[in-house]
Parts: structure tokens; sequence; C-alpha cells
């Protein structure tokens, strides 16, 4: 379990395809203090810690993971959002986020509110029944954040200048794919309504 609250931010030294699995190598600040079988959020996508290097560790996607999220599209050099999992005795600053990507998300607009930026991200919402609500939580590319507006296939999150530094959201611009995880609650809660 994770809370959205980014720790630190890795680089993709390198990728090695492996029949239908990606292995992705990366390097971050705390290499040194990862274990083999660790489970790391990676933009939001919980992988497991498989192979430990020097100053660099690998994790691996299955198929299903890469269709369902932007990991198939990292590059060498691109950077990823990063949270270990959460200690039973840490204060729980973010939203109860599982490591699991609901789909993927596009940006549609950033607007520069002098202070803080504006996302708005639009998404298929037949998908699973995923839904947002205004002041509700929603995790991008990992990051736990508020719903400033929500409808029907869309919605949008402020940003304040120390997520979009400290995060790789300052290079998310129109037209590009981020991780969404919906609400927990928000979705057992459509899913009983349903039935």
């Amino acid at each position: 379990m994770f809370t959205g609250i980014i720790e630190a931010q890795a680089e993709v030294v390198a990728i090695r395809d492996e029949q239908s699995n990606r292995h992705f190598t990366l390097t971050c600040p705390f290499t040194q203090e990862l274990k083999i079988d660790q489970s790391v959020a990676h933009n939001g996508v919980c992988l497991t810690v498989v192979a430990i290097e020097e100053n660099t560790y690998t994790v691996t996607a299955i198929a299903e993971t890469l269709s369902r999220t932007n990991l198939g599209q990292l590059q060498q050099g691109d950077k990823v959002n990063l949270e270990r999992c959460l200690l039973a005795n840490s204060r729980y600053d973010g939203h109860i986020v599982q490591g699991h990507v609901d789909q993927v998300g596009i940006c549609e607009e950033v607007k520069d509110q002098q202070g803080s930026w504006l996302f708005r991200f639009r998404y298929q919402p037949q998908a699973a029944g995923n839904v947002t609500v205004e002041k509700g939580s929603i995790c991008v590319n990992g990051i736990s954040l508020t719903v400033v507006e929500s409808g029907e296939d869309f919605f949008s999150v402020a940003i304040i200048p120390y997520t979009y530094e400290f995060t790789n959201l300052h290079a998310v611009k129109p037209g590009d794919q981020v991780n969404l995880e919906f609400d927990i609650i928000g979705k057992y809660v459509a899913r009983l309504l349903n039935k």
C-alpha cells in the first residue's frame, strides 16, 4: 500500500525486453536502501525489485501492466516518480493508493496560474466505472492529488510549485499519457451502487 506522496524520481538507465516482459533498470537516491522482492511504485505502478547492482536496480513489467499504463512508453533517460510502500508506523499523508493503475488518461491542458498550475486530464469513463468527484482524491503518475473540477470523462487538479518541481509533472504536456488510479473507496461505492 502507498500514499501517493512521492519520495524521489528515478532515471531509466536501461530497458530490456524478454518475451512479453519489459525489464527497466533505474537509478535513484535510495538505491542502496532497496532490497530484492521489495515493492516500489513507479509512476504509481507497484513493481517488484528483481535485481540490484551497484547504484542501479531492476524491475519487471508484464504485458498486462504495459497495456494498462504509460510504462511501455518509457525511454532511456526518462524520469519516473517513486514511492516505497507505506510503513505501518508512518503518518498517512496522502490517500489510500494501491499501486494498481486503473487506466491511462490524456493531458488536455496545462494552465500556468502564476504560482500554481492547473492540469486537465481526460479518460475513458466506461473503463471499470471509474469516477472522480470534486475535492475527492485521484492518483496521477503515483501522485496523490485533489480533484478541482470533475466531469463524466475528465477532471482537473491544481499543482503547487513543490509538486511541480519535484515530480515528473513538470514534463507532462498536452497529449501525454499519465497513469490514473482512482480512489478505492469511490470504486467500491460505484460497484455497490451498480449491483
